[in-house]
């Protein structure tokens, strides 16, 4: 499988921010995308995600469901962490898990995914009392819930310690060892594997 972008021109606000980017991931292989605020990182992982429409150019992913959409196929974290105040942190889990999978909630797996995160002695607890590493903790988990092989992370290290920074990371290297691809915008320096980095500056791209 492999995820494919060729001579990509983004728009935002009426103004160009990526211009004849082309860029492929292969699986097992983590794509770093690093820049200065407003390059245009999280601009690009919505085009991939499908939630911008490129002025110019195509993107695919090779060897992936043809009848599903890239996004249908996608993890996608971003800035929030979609966390449900009113509910539990298992209703949460269990909410995210039947919404990904399409099916009833898989009881043990929403377990193995809050206790990776290091949330499994926090299942009762009500998510609006949750801390902000917490929330995001919980919001990570779901891409453990339901397998798709490409994950899209938009500074997903916000708010997070080191210890659940490393829980992060553990969890994209098994990602990618197992054959899927990731595509991630960070500052923040993470002991990836299988990585490479893609610098964003405005209107010019290096690989």
């Amino acid at each position: 499988m492999q995820l494919i972008a060729e001579d990509l021109v983004i728009e935002r606000g009426g103004r160009v921010v990526i211009d004849g980017l082309s860029v492929a991931v292969s699986e097992g292989e983590t794509l770093v995308l690093s820049g200065a605020n407003g390059a245009g990182k999280t601009t690009l992982l919505r085009a991939i995600a499908g939630y911008v429409r490129p002025a110019a150019g195509t993107i695919r992913l090779d060897g992936g469901d043809s009848e599903l959409t890239i996004s249908e196929q996608a993890h996608v974290v971003g800035h929030a962490n979609a966390v449900k105040s009113s509910m539990t942190v298992f209703e949460n889990a269990a909410f995210w898990s039947e919404y990904l999978s399409g099916h009833a909630s898989d009881t043990e797996q929403i377990e193995r995914a809050l206790r990776h995160f290091g949330l499994e002695d926090l299942v009762e607890f009500p998510a609006a009392y949750l801390s902000a590493g917490q929330r995001r903790r919980l919001g990570l988990a779901r891409l453990l819930l339901a397998p798709r092989p490409l994950w899209l992370l938009d500074e997903p290290t916000v708010s997070l310690d080191i210890a659940s920074s490393d829980r992060l990371v553990a969890a994209v290297n098994h990602h990618t060892s197992g054959g899927g691809l990731a595509i991630i915008a960070t500052h923040v320096p993470l002991a990836l594997e299988r990585v490479r980095t893609l610098t964003i500056a405005p209107r010019r791209m290096a690989a």
